[in-house]
């Protein structure tokens, strides 16, 4: 491991698990990126490698057959696998949402039902809140589920930007139900859906209609999921009580807020790295332009940005190690770590000249893949509202 972006005080199986992970990166994906980026192919070997590896566990609870690993081990593994290439890291993020969000609220029977074949990655894990008419105003959610009269759920509607759409098997769908309260965030209801891999009507009433065609994040599907008459039972919501949804999907998104901000800071270690040895190689007015004050001063930033965004990403994660409610720090360090992304491979770009425009070198994938951080699990706006909001409510004025 390089100097970049290490963390202090980790425990030896930490340690092991990371130099694991890492050169299963520098051997595995770095390798095959480029072409199965380029092609838009689903990374089928990597993510069988994983699944040996046992990462699909990482942070099951072992009586459940995971590793039972802290959150702070999950995300700087997902910062060496995104310094890979970052859609690989998106194939457990959703996976690992899925997986938490049972282990605090599923109900005993839920638990023993998906645990132990999630952490062997049997079943794979996607989570859905989105809609064609809607991103971040999870309150104006409109796919619905209806009770009959036996108890049972009819869901009709449209979710959209499902990562693993169509590889996953268990979908944590967020719906209105008509229990719960009349507040427009206390009448969402997650439920936990089972489907095959694959594309179109994948069981009755309910459909994957197919990729979305990105800009960047490629080889990981990103789907759209339709309802239509799909039936579901009252034992398929997540805890067995509706009208909780909103605050167990809230839960799981501050898990995948670290889970940005590390894969953020793998790009910009990667990007990082690109420039270093490019700017070691090239050479302009008889020197290397590492050696020019211009470029030095450039990677002395893009250096300094790297180590403040990983700091704040492992500082969000031990905090919700620790059992305390992370929103503001899981929010500053996505919003950091995704802002400086953005820069770092800007700036790497710009090292590389002319040759970073060229889909032969690598900082041209990480320059289509870095914005897309900027929105995933809420946009900077969205960050800096609940930042604020945390920071107003910590600071208010009493009297």
């Amino acid at each position: 491991m390089t100097r970049l972006a290490q963390t202090a005080d980790l425990t030896e199986i930490q340690t092991e698990i990371l130099s694991t992970v890492r050169r299963f990166v520098d051997r595995e994906i770095i390798p095959r990126a480029q072409e199965l980026e380029h092609a838009d192919t689903y990374p089928t070997e990597i993510v069988d490698g994983m699944k040996e590896m046992g990462l699909f566990g990482l942070m099951i609870p072992e009586e459940f057959g995971g590793l039972g690993e802290s959150l702070l081990t999950y995300a700087l593994v997902v910062e060496e696998i995104a310094r890979g290439w970052m859609s690989v890291s998106g194939v457990i993020n959703t996976h690992f949402i899925v997986a938490y969000m049972l282990i605090q609220h599923g109900t005993p029977e839920q638990k023993e039902k998906y645990l132990p074949r999630m952490a062997t990655g049997e079943v794979r894990g996607a989570f859905s809140m989105s809609e064609p008419g809607l991103g971040s105003d999870v309150a104006a959610i409109r796919t619905r589920a209806k009770q009959d009269a036996d108890g049972n759920y009819t869901i009709d509607g449209e979710k959209m930007w499902l990562t693993n759409g169509g590889s996953s098997t268990l979908v944590a769908a967020l719906v209105r139900t008509d229990e719960g309260s009349a507040k427009a965030h206390e009448n969402l209801t997650t439920f936990l859906v089972e489907k095959p891999t694959g594309f179109g009507e994948v069981v009755p009433g309910l459909s994957i209609p197919g990729k979305i065609d990105k800009m960047g994040y490629k080889g990981v599907d990103t789907t759209s999921m339709v309802f239509d008459g799909y039936q579901a039972k009252a034992e398929d919501i997540l805890g067995g009580v509706p009208g909780k949804g909103f605050a167990h999907m809230m839960d799981g998104v501050e898990v995948g807020r670290v889970n940005v901000a590390a894969r953020a800071c793998g790009i910009s270690i990667r990007a990082f790295e690109l420039a270093v040895a490019y700017a070691q190689q090239r050479e302009t007015f008889g020197k290397k332009i590492a050696g020019h004050q211009a470029i030095a001063f450039q990677l002395a930033e893009m250096a300094t940005k790297v180590e403040a965004a990983h700091l704040m990403m492992v500082n969000a994660a031990k905090l919700k190690d620790s059992g305390k409610r992370n929103d503001v720090e899981a929010g500053m360090a996505k919003l950091l770590a995704s802002e400086y992304c953005a820069e770092v491979t800007t700036q790497s770009f710009r090292i590389h000249g002319g040759y970073g425009y060229s889909k032969e070198y690598e900082i041209e994938r990480l320059m289509r893949e870095a914005p897309f951080l900027l929105i995933g699990e809420g946009t900077s706006e969205i960050q800096k509202t609940i930042i604020s909001r945390g920071l107003l409510k910590e600071y208010q004025l009493k009297g």
